[in-house]
This record gives structure tokens, sequence and C-alpha cells, in this order.
């Protein structure tokens, strides 16, 4: 199985105002973190927005982001549905195009029970021979995947990774006892990614590491490092960009901060609105503070 470790920011997706991917914008973008050092790259995060691009689009994204990279690091392309033919044909379709690895995200509009959780994620990874990260986000999923479920599905050859979002540390080592070396564990920024480093992480996926992924890829260096210390001090300087997107919503910040530094993202898709003035401001702050 491929080995994902680091950080893999989650990639937003430019939309003009016809609905058309701004693919020479993205490529440059995902052209410019791989010179910046990051490990991996993750289109169709909840950065990119996912739930509110249409088939045509997603692929767009998951294309260009692949084409950008020239097998440079992996793409490991975001996958959701609320159906699970839908999620299989979208998986076989990210392969197809190249990508690395398929990061599987369930979306439910009625509460799904476990064993119909379990089987959408195994579903996805059946249909495809690359590797298979499951996304776990409490916060946002009327579903989620409990620790059972995950142990159940870490024994799937394909499934090798998680990603957590859930902002409870104390469950990521709870699936890092249960599954021991069957699955391993990324964190979102929703988590402090030194201290998910020091319990046994093996780095993080997250929309911040768009914008700020030189000093992210020297955080992971110096966990990796264990210079504690030191990577302490970096991550309380970076937490301030976590503290600022926590108030507002965050493919809106992850583009207004790129927008400051030149990119031409555009806005998130309606309905979502726009940072406003006075929040772009705490945004062009923040990044002001970690340099």
């Amino acid at each position: 199985m491929a080995d994902f470790h680091g950080v893999f920011p989650y990639l937003v997706s430019p939309v003009d105002a016809s609905g058309q991917i701004r693919t020479e914008v993205l490529g440059r973008l995902c052209d410019d973190l791989i010179k910046s050092g990051v490990h991996g790259l993750t289109p169709l995060g909840s950065t990119g927005e996912f739930a509110y691009l249409s088939n045509a689009q997603r692929a767009a994204v998951v294309q260009t982001t692949i084409e950008a990279a020239k097998g440079r690091v992996p793409v490991v392309a975001g996958v959701a549905s609320t159906s699970i033919a839908d999620a299989v044909a979208q998986a076989k379709a990210c392969q197809k195009l190249g990508a690395d690895g398929i990061l599987a995200i369930l979306e439910a509009y009625f509460p799904l029970a476990d064993a119909q959780v379990e089987s959408y994620f195994r579903s996805v990874a059946d249909a495809v021979d690359i590797p298979v990260v499951i996304y776990t986000n409490p916060q946002f999923q009327r579903s989620d995947l409990t620790l059972d479920v995950i142990e159940r599905l870490a024994a799937h050859p394909r499934i090798g990774y998680i990603k957590d979002a859930s902002t409870n540390t104390g469950r990521l080592l709870s699936i890092m006892n249960r599954c021991g070396d069957n699955i391993k564990v990324f964190s979102a920024s929703a988590h402090i990614p030194a201290a998910v480093m020091l319990i046994g992480g093996l780095g993080w996926m997250a929309g911040p590491a768009c914008i700020i992924p030189r000093q992210s890829v020297e955080l992971y260096n110096l966990c990796r490092g264990a210079r504690w210390d030191e990577a302490m001090m970096l991550q309380r300087k970076l937490w301030r960009i976590n503290e600022a997107f926590a108030r507002f919503n965050l493919a809106a910040c992850i583009k207004a901060g790129l927008a400051i530094q030149g990119y031409e993202v555009g806005d998130p898709v309606p309905p979502q609105a726009a940072l406003t003035a006075d929040q772009r401001k705490v945004v062009e702050a923040a990044l002001r503070d970690v340099g």
C-alpha cells in the first residue's frame, strides 16, 4: 500500500461566475504547494466544497490537481455521496483519472445504522485498487463512524488510513489502540496537529495548510524529529490561524486567505457567502501574525 504521511492541504475549488472551474488558478496553487514541501494534495475535502459542486465540476477539480501534481506527490481525491452507487462511480472515475488514493466521505440525509455506514465505506474500498482514507466528522455528518465500525473497516486490505475531524483527541488515541497498525491516523484542522503527532498520528489533512504550507511542513518536520519544545512554540503561533477560521465559514476563510496571497480563487459557491470586509481583516491579521 502507498505510504501517505505528512501535510496534505485540503484544496479549494476555484469556481468562476459561470460555474467553470478556474483550472489555471488551481494548477498554480497545486504547483506552489508542492514547491513549499507539502507531502500530498487532497481535492474535494470539506474546504473544496464537495457538497456544492456538480459531478462535472468535481471531476475537473480532481483532473486539474492530478495534472498539476505530475506524480511529484500523491493526490487523494474526495468522494462523497448519499448513495453507494454514486460513491462507487465517483471512486472508479477518480482512479481512472489517476488519483493515488480516495478520501471516502459519507453524506446522509436520513440517519443510518452502523451496518449501513460500514457498507458504504466497504463498497467504496471494494470498488478501487488504490488506498482509501475514511473520513469522520461528527460535527457535520448525520451518521458517523463509531469505534466499532472503524475497527472492522480497518481490517479491509485497502482501508489503511482515517482522517478524523472530531476535535476529540482522546478518540484518536482510542482508534490507534483498537486498530494498531491496521489504520494510520491523520488529524484535521480541528485538532492540534503537534498533539496528534505526539500520540502517534502521521500528519494532517487540513484546509489551513493551503495558506500556511511552509509553516505546516516545518511543524511536521519538528514533530518527526521529536523536537517537541520547538514544535509547540510554532504550533502556538500557527493556532491563531485555526482560531480565526473557527469563527467563519471554512471555504470562505481559505478562499479569502488565498485571495490575499494573490490567487484569484473566487468566492464560495452560493448559497454560502464570502467573508465581509471586517471578517477578511481578521484573516489578514492572522496571516500577518504567522508571517
